[in-house]
């Protein structure tokens, strides 16, 4: 895989290396925030007919988030048959409602990662914990901007006295920094790296789940049951719990606004999530006519 990504004509286009004619597609994966939404979190009107396209030619679209999966359903609400969610970073994955595959978190280690926000809140970190199970998303720490913030991407949301007393099989646990959280939460979970995975999912969002689970990971089980090779797979991406998935599809694509770890992993770049970078992109790809 090259190390440097092809580059942009600025706004105006996708990379001149992208080949003259349309590519075999079979599978489209994006991340969601800072990816396929826009800098107001919607979905561009543009992808509704482009799904009908994409379902025409027999290609599937999924979307691919940290994002739970109730979210993720409601979001693509009339459109989502067939669709495969790869949702809670890859821990979870769902097709018109039925598991396909999940990687729980052993139920010990969630109270342990409470325990440690209980104690980096005790000493002043502005953080809370969203322990996400398949039944529901839950919070102990009930202030209004924090709920505002959890509420964004948990639809199943539920206010609890005591995290650790839940009982849900849970998936991971994400941890919401009003602070910076490279520098402040995730330095304080490098225990859990030793036997888990600790990703880093936006400028305030630290998730904590197996070290099996990844987006990456989820996407291969995928390509795997369908017969869908990397060459046959598109995918788009932006902060770096999209680094293993970018690594499954030789068709991977940095959004222009994306880390810089992310850019330098990805073979292409793909214009701003601001300036529809993933509809435009596919559209080139598929030679689609622009609108």
């Amino acid at each position: 895989m090259s190390s440097t990504p092809s580059c942009l004509l600025g706004t105006a286009g996708i990379t001149p290396e992208l080949p003259s004619d349309p590519v075999d597609i079979r599978l489209v994966v994006t991340d969601m925030d800072g990816t396929l939404l826009d800098g107001d979190g919607r979905i561009p009107g543009g992808l509704w007919p482009l799904l009908d396209e994409l379902r025409r030619r027999g290609v599937l679209f999924s979307p691919a988030s940290g994002r739970q999966y109730a979210t993720l359903a409601r979001q693509f609400a009339g459109t989502a048959d067939g669709m495969v969610f790869v949702a809670e970073n890859g821990t979870y994955v769902v097709r018109d409602g039925v598991e396909l595959g999940s990687d729980p978190l052993d139920a010990a280690v969630a109270r342990r990662v409470v325990a440690t926000t209980r104690r980096l809140a005790a000493e002043g970190a502005d953080v809370g914990a969203v322990l996400c199970g398949k039944r529901s998303a839950y919070v102990e720490r009930t202030d209004a901007a924090f709920l505002a913030e959890a509420k964004r991407y948990y639809t199943l949301l539920e206010t609890v006295d005591d995290l650790t007393a839940v009982d849900d099989e849970f998936l991971k646990v994400a941890l919401f920094d009003f602070g910076p959280v490279e520098r402040t939460t995730a330095p304080a979970l490098k225990p859990f790296t030793e036997t888990h995975q600790v990703v880093v999912s936006g400028e305030h969002w630290v998730d904590i789940m197996n070290a099996t689970a990844t987006k990456g990971a989820a996407l291969r089980r995928l390509q795997y049951e369908l017969g869908i090779t990397p060459a046959q797979t598109v995918v788009f991406g932006d902060y770096l719990n999209d680094l293993e998935m970018l690594d499954a599809a030789e068709w991977s694509f940095a959004m222009a606004n994306a880390h810089p770890d992310v850019i330098r992993r990805a073979r292409h770049l793909a214009p701003r999530n601001t300036e529809n970078g993933v509809l435009r992109t596919i559209g080139r790809l598929l030679h689609l006519p622009a609108s």
